[in-house]
């Protein structure tokens, strides 16, 4: 990455994404050998020193923004916050890209969620300082993706080759278009999509997709995802971003019976929160990786603020 992480565009390519899940491993390697030896102060502890990051979250947020919290605490750096997005000034009718004029004299980094597709990428183009999107609209999330290829890498040992299941909301989905996008870099990747009618995935990633080599097929049913498929990825019918009716979860709910019908090689993934497309009965079963998957967020962000802005950059 030069400067920013808008999109999966500003990771230049997949050895540099390889890199930060280098990174990543020596981060999570390095506090379970301080761990062990009863000190609980790493090799990356002074990473951050004297630096700042801002966290600007105008949509709530629970594991995004306390990982990127805890990466900070973690490279030794502090975080300043708001306690809330009715506490900025953007209430008061201030730009975006005004509040982020003024942060940037502030922090060193700035890690921003907005609603709107296009705030991050605003907020960046005026900003001097390096600026991590934490989800944009239903467009991006750069940061979501890499933490969920680095957890199919971790289990998998490969991400070439893969076969991965996209299910639920495919069109204001901002997990699934950064998923594709970061799978794009890949080699033989298989993409299949199952969604509600009017809630399929956007043309425009189904021919990014095509262009870079990802095989992407529709689905009708459950029935149509391949037994064998390396993972299924679940994601909310997101009804705060849409109305929408006729769609009713429990047709796209994965549950013991339905997780059955699949391998001992398939993993369940979540971006989370879930509601009613993720039953809890199988939150036991070992295919079930999605907290895994959340807690991987704290490494993954690590790197990324070590890349951006670490001292030994």
């Amino acid at each position: 990455m030069d400067r920013d992480l808008v999109t999966i565009a500003d990771i230049k390519g997949r050895e540099e994404a390889e890199k930060l899940f280098w990174l990543a491993d020596d981060i999570k390697a390095e506090e379970a050998k301080e761990q062990s030896i009863k000190r609980y102060t790493s090799g990356y502890a002074n990473t951050l020193r004297r630096k700042q990051v801002a966290m600007l979250f105008f949509e709530p947020s629970t594991r995004t923004r306390f990982s990127f919290e805890s990466s900070v605490n973690k490279l030794g750096g502090k975080k300043l916050a708001m306690s809330s997005s009715s506490s900025s000034s953007t209430v008061k009718g201030e730009s975006i890209e005004d509040t982020v004029r003024t942060i940037m004299g502030y922090a060193d980094a700035i890690v921003m969620r907005h609603s709107e597709d296009d705030a991050v990428r605003r907020a960046a183009s005026v900003s001097e300082v390096p600026v991590i999107n934490a989800g944009s609209g239903t467009a991006h999330h750069p940061t979501q993706s890499l933490l969920d290829v680095y957890t199919l890498r971790k289990l998998k040992d490969k991400i070439d080759g893969l076969s991965i299941a996209v299910l639920g909301d495919l069109k204001h989905g901002r997990t699934t278009h950064s998923l594709v996008e970061l799978l794009s870099l890949y080699e033989d990747i298989k993409v299949y999509g199952f969604a509600p009618k009017g809630l399929e995935m956007p043309e425009e990633y189904i021919d990014s997709m095509s262009r870079k080599g990802i095989k992407y097929t529709t689905c009708e049913n459950f029935e149509d995802i391949p037994r064998d498929v390396d993972a299924l990825y679940s994601t909310r019918i997101q009804r705060e971003r849409f109305e929408c009716t006729g769609v009713k979860e429990e047709d796209y709910r994965i549950d013991a019976k339905r997780l059955s019908r699949f391998s001992q090689g398939t993993l369940v993934m979540h971006p989370l929160p879930r509601n009613g497309e993720l039953s809890t009965d199988i939150d036991n079963d070992p295919r079930a990786v999605y907290f895994k998957q959340a807690h991987n967020g704290v490494p993954v962000r690590q790197a990324i603020l070590c890349n951006l802005i670490g001292n030994e950059r």
